[in-house]
């Protein structure tokens, strides 16, 4: 199985979380040093979002990119998603897949996963490479209360209010309107087939449950800016952070200030959140120099 953005062998990885076992789906392609492929956490994530970055870094690396549980093509059960189960499939893949320390790349929400399991086991990655990090959900983002932001996530887990709560908030309209505002800089790229495609993962069977705990802050790894920072500083492995000049301000200051830490190399190229997807050529030729010396 291929899809148009990814020429790679599909693999399954069989993972076990509180006595349940999941499918979890990753890609390989391309021969060398290996390197991890982590797609941004969202309602729409997919490891499909990375596969023509996947491509620019075939020629140098290994490159494997999976779907997180509860997302993608992998296994989407009702389970409480939260840190610690993101945490513990982190850890266990990387051990699972690999023989040897590795190169991650990782969006969005994933930076703080990588940073958690870089801090506490110094010697799985060589190297970090973070695109457009984030680390607080969107309800928390725009203010919203844990208190608020966990009722909503319950109302979306419910088995008749939810899945008409989570249709209403994963139609293409509102879909293209997300891109347009936060997700994409260039607007003439979220084109109607475009939104189609994104649209159709979220129809996934299950699909609301790790959406919603994305949406409502429930994976985030911290809560408190000085605590992602504070990741940072402890990292003793080379780290380069993307930014793209059309994040949200708020979004922007964060990675900003991560890039401002000693150590931490930094670049600024076009786009905004999914500047991984949008712009996977500029993001190519910024990591392959740090990546490659």
């Amino acid at each position: 199985m291929t899809n148009d953005k990814f020429r790679g062998v599909i693999k399954d990885y069989f993972w076990n979380w509180e006595n349940q076992q999941l499918r979890v789906v990753y890609e390989t392609t391309g021969e060398g040093s290996p390197l991890l492929l982590l797609p941004a956490f969202s309602s729409v994530s997919t490891r499909v979002e990375m596969g023509e970055l996947a491509q620019l870094l075939a020629p140098h690396f290994q490159v494997v990119a999976v779907d997180w549980p509860g997302f993608g093509e992998s296994s989407r059960p009702s389970l409480d998603y939260n840190p610690a189960l993101y945490q513990q499939f982190l850890a266990d893949f990387v051990k699972s897949v690999f023989n040897q320390a590795i190169i991650v790349v990782a969006a969005g929400h994933a930076a703080g996963y990588v940073l958690q399991l870089a801090v506490k086991e110094p010697t799985v990655f060589s190297k970090i490479v973070l695109l457009a990090p984030t680390w607080r959900g969107p309800l928390p983002t725009m203010g919203a209360s844990q208190q608020i932001a966990s009722v909503v996530r319950g109302l979306v887990r419910s088995p008749i209010i939810g899945p008409a709560l989570y249709q209403l908030n994963t139609t293409p309209s509102f879909l293209s309107f997300m891109y347009r505002r936060h997700v994409y800089a260039d607007a003439a790229k979220v084109t109607p087939s475009f939104i189609d495609k994104k649209w159709q993962t979220t129809q996934q069977s299950g699909a609301r449950f790790g959406s919603a705990a994305f949406v409502t802050g429930n994976l985030d790894t911290v809560h408190h800016q000085s605590d992602f920072l504070e990741l940072g500083r402890l990292l003793t492995v080379p780290l380069l952070v993307l930014i793209g000049k059309s994040c949200p301000p708020k979004s922007r200051a964060e990675m900003d200030a991560l890039a401002a830490l000693p150590g931490v190399s930094s670049a600024l190229i076009p786009g905004s959140l999914g500047l991984h997807e949008e712009y996977p050529a500029l993001v190519s030729e910024a990591v392959l120099p740090f990546l490659t010396k």
